[in-house]
């Protein structure tokens, strides 16, 4: 065999150099796979926001941080008392000028709301407890200061009431909730911009089925406030369907 045909046998510089170069390749594709799989995630399945008012105090408190699940309502139904977040049916929220954000911390407050670790569009949406589905009459208050749905009377033990009031809402309505739309409420009653307070406004004060983004499942933010959001389902319990 001559000097020509011989093996080139890799020093140990090279073999180093090319596993460095096997290493950082990996990591590329693992942090391009995991910022590709959040994103999906994001898009498709759940997502973060925060809490920008106390309307829905004591559940929820200003500045938190909550999961949404959004697969509801597309592929898992709304109930009564889901805690939701949904876009701004017309003109329920104010006009505001954006703050001026240093160019880093936007650019990342940009990447992880990409991977839904951010929520920078918080402030364009809402969030408030269904109370009435399509086809509902939601009305109050009845002489215990309670809403009715459908001539049923519910106790809800998530509102919060003005001292010395019994009643779950300064504003007497009654409304019929028409299809594919929700009547929703704070649970900080008397501080709550709700379907109560927006019925001039363009929707009536219902809120679209298609304006919903999601249901929130989790408070994740502060750590002491760790907990899962329930739906107070027996608060609802003896309430009939709406009939056709």
């Amino acid at each position: 065999m001559t000097d020509t045909q011989q093996t080139h046998v890799p020093s140990a510089m090279e073999r180093r150099r090319k596993s460095v170069g096997i290493f950082l390749r990996d990591v590329v594709v693992i942090f391009l796979a995991a910022i590709l799989i959040s994103f999906l995630i994001k898009i498709f399945l759940v997502r973060s926001f925060y809490i920008p008012s106390e309307s829905m105090m004591d559940t929820l408190h200003e500045n938190d941080r909550i999961i949404v699940n959004q697969l509801t309502p597309d592929l898992m139904p709304l109930q009564r008392g889901d805690v939701v977040v949904f876009k701004d049916p017309g003109q329920w929220l104010h006009p505001r000028v954006p703050e001026p954000q240093n160019p880093v911390l936007a650019a990342f407050d940009w990447l992880f709301s990409v991977v839904g670790l951010s929520a920078p569009d918080s402030n364009d949406h809402l969030i408030k407890r269904v109370i009435g589905l399509p086809g509902d009459v939601v009305a109050c208050c009845n002489e215990f200061g309670q809403v009715t749905i459908n001539g049923v009377p519910i106790d809800e033990p998530y509102v919060v009431l003005l001292a010395g009031s019994d009643r779950v809402s300064e504003a007497d309505f009654e409304v019929t909730v028409p299809e594919d739309s929700l009547w929703v409420l704070g649970d900080n009653r008397y501080a709550s911009a709700d379907s109560r307070f927006n019925t001039d406004k363009p929707g009536n004060g219902f809120v679209p089925y298609d304006n919903v983004v999601g249901r929130a499942i989790l408070i994740t933010w502060p750590i002491d406030r760790w907990t899962w959001l329930d739906n107070h389902e027996f608060t609802f319990r003896g309430v009939e369907p709406a009939k056709e």
